[in-house]
């Protein structure tokens, strides 16, 4: 059993930075791909950017490449997601995901944990 908390939402003006972390418990962190997804009011839960166990591999949505970085640290049971040039459209609840598997797509059905979400909100 995985739990995941995100942090690090906010609210902040186009063009700006923001940092999600995403805390996991449990000893088998270090095995589980992560991603991000988001959700913006009105509109499906959408891939964002997912990262291999072992952090070599990654792969962002069209919309968020160049822009966010995601990143773990097996050691604190951490995953992150870098945004910079935040853009109105990110608006979203950004939520953590966890895979029981070393690698996992863009599929909302391929993830078995879910975080409660964080909230984004860029002004233009």
């Amino acid at each position: 059993q995985v739990q995941l908390v995100e942090s690090g939402g906010g609210l902040v003006q186009a063009a700006a930075s923001l940092r999600l972390s995403c805390a996991a418990s449990g000893r088998t962190f270090s095995s589980y791909a992560m991603g991000w997804f988001r959700q913006a009011p009105g509109k499906e839960r959408e891939f964002v950017a997912t990262i291999s166990w072992s952090g070599v591999t990654t792969y962002y949505a069209d919309s968020v490449k160049g822009r966010f970085t995601i990143s773990r640290d097996n050691a604190k049971n951490t995953v992150y997601l870098q945004m910079n040039s935040l853009k109105p459209e990110d608006t979203a609840v950004y939520y953590c995901a966890a895979a029981a598997t070393h690698w996992a797509g863009t599929g909302l059905d391929e993830y078995d944990y879910w975080g409660q979400g964080t909230q984004v909100t860029v002004s233009s």
